[in-house]
């Protein structure tokens, strides 16, 4: 028997960075830490950054680690981050900027500036992407509204992970999934719609090709293998998306389940041969961004565990430090839906005191105000679980179909709570594994690029066969029928 194959992912998320070595041993696959880091934005006169040379630092620190402690025979290396923010390169190669955080103020009221371009309807039609402010089209946008000399300079504008990959190999890409999340892209004609741009002012010569996921992009640069102490290395784009990688690592068999992503976003939807756009997905703001082999992954983008996350850091910053587990066991102890917020207000959006926010969301939509840290989680765990509902039954209603179990995977099924309360609040089985599906689905993906794999379904099979599941049933809860009308009020409101 053969050594195992060693291929290694570096997973951006918004909060920490890492470099994931996998073991791939025929059907089972084996992940193990070499390196993690953090990812903390830097605000300065301009606005919220994200501090790229540091990660790239960081990454090429993850090389390094690797090589020391897995050798060098490395079969490939893959990247995969959040999607839509963006850097701008100069004809001469070199970043122009700090690529802007995807939670800066500067496209606050940009919708309406660009409806009054092109309407609602045509950008929907042209790209089926769901409507959030911080799409690189509307942060393109207002670029081209301020004439910004950068946007001006720039010869090619690459997503996150396709600047790190072009830092790696010096090709200048950009992948399937990550392109479509900027909504600058037609997912029917499988091509940049570059008319839309244009209608938008925003320069399109900056637009560079597109590749599929599972692509060699290119050796690792040979000055970058030479200082890691590594051969040069294929660069492989896996679904460079983190949530394209995740979905990739849902261990499903079936075509009828739901899967959500679950961290600092919550992604929820369903995989589709093709894109969904219509009046209703319009209506209900639903996404249809890129998949592994051709699939489209029509979605719903929730905010997450981003409001526990920056509850967190508030009392850190006030001195009180709180695990997640600390948080999530003082929350079991409340008295559920008590207290709900529509976790994608605007309000939540930014950065800042979350707690406050909470509170005052309450108290405006006619609620009492939640009294303890503890009733604070607790809103927000409901509150999330109840959008889950919500996107489900939207989901329902477009496919016209029941869709049954729920698949979560990430991080967040840590929360053992939250997918509890999943599996109570919509009626649905929840199956939670793997934690670390974006780091697999990238492995997986590279070991597919290179033959070793021959399909999603193997590549599911291997999940199924390395990684532990639990499974949550439905409960009973008298106050959820009352919690439900009061959610669907204030989400409609």
């Amino acid at each position: 028997m053969r050594n195992p194959l060693k291929f290694l992912a570096f997973d951006l998320g918004a909060e920490s960075g890492r470099a994931v070595i996998g073991l791939l041993d025929g059907s089972t696959l084996k992940l193990e830490e070499v390196h993690r880091f953090a990812n903390e934005p830097v605000r300065v006169t301009d606005g919220l950054h994200w501090d790229a040379l540091r990660l790239f630092h960081e990454m090429k620190n993850g090389f390094r680690a690797c090589a020391q402690t897995y050798g060098k025979d490395i079969a490939g290396a893959g990247v995969d981050t959040w999607g839509v923010d963006f850097a701008l390169i100069d004809k001469s190669g070199g970043l122009l900027g700090n690529p802007f955080h995807y939670r800066d103020s500067r496209t606050d009221g940009i919708l309406d500036i660009a409806f009054k371009r092109v309407p609602r309807a045509e950008i929907y039609e042209r790209t089926g992407i769901q409507f959030m402010q911080i799409n690189t089209l509307y942060q393109l946008l207002k670029m081209a509204l301020d004439k910004s000399p950068l946007l001006g300079a720039a010869e090619t504008m690459l997503l996150m992970p396709d600047l790190f990959n072009y830092w790696f190999t010096g090709v200048k890409t950009s992948e399937y999934s990550i392109a479509t999340t900027s909504q600058c892209y037609d997912p029917r004609k499988r091509a940049w719609a570059v008319d839309l741009l244009e209608q938008m002012s925003v320069p399109t010569h900056i637009l560079p090709p597109v590749v599929d996921p599972g692509s060699v992009i290119a050796p690792l640069r040979k000055e970058l293998a030479e200082e890691a102490g590594l051969p040069q290395i294929p660069i492989i784009a896996p679904a460079t998306h983190d949530t394209g990688s995740a979905v990739a690592a849902v261990p499903a068999t079936g075509k009828d389940h739901v899967y959500i992503s679950c961290g600092t976003w919550a992604l929820m939807g369903v995989e589709l041969d093709a894109p969904l756009i219509n009046e209703k997905a319009l209506e209900l703001n639903f996404t249809n961004e890129g998949g592994v082999f051709g699939s489209v992954r029509f979605l719903k983008n929730i905010a997450g565990l981003w409001l526990v996350q920056e509850c967190r850091r508030h009392w850190a910053r006030e001195g009180e430090e709180i695990t997640y587990a600390g948080m999530t066991e003082v929350a079991s102890s409340e008295k559920p839906f008590k207290y709900l917020v529509d976790p994608d207000d605007p309000s939540f959006l930014a950065p800042g005191d979350m707690p406050s926010r909470i509170i005052d969301f309450c108290v405006r939509t006619g609620q009492d105000a939640p009294p303890t840290k503890a009733a604070v989680i607790r809103c927000a765990l409901d509150s999330l679980a109840l959008k889950y509902r919500y996107v489900l039954e939207s989901l329902e209603e477009l496919l016209q179909k029941r869709l049954d179990p729920i698949h979560m995977v990430g991080g967040g099924i840590q929360n053992h709570l939250l997918c509890q309360l999943t599996a109570d609040v919509t009626g649905r089985m929840v199956v939670a594994g793997p934690i670390e599906a974006t780091a697999t689905g990238n492995i997986l993906m590279q070991a597919i690029a290179l033959g070793e794999i021959a399909a999603l379904a193997e590549a599911r099979e291997v999940v199924r066969n390395s990684f532990p599941l639990i499974t949550y049933h439905p409960g009973s809860n008298s106050q959820l029928d009352e919690a439900w009308r009061l959610f669907q009020g204030i989400c409609n409101r």
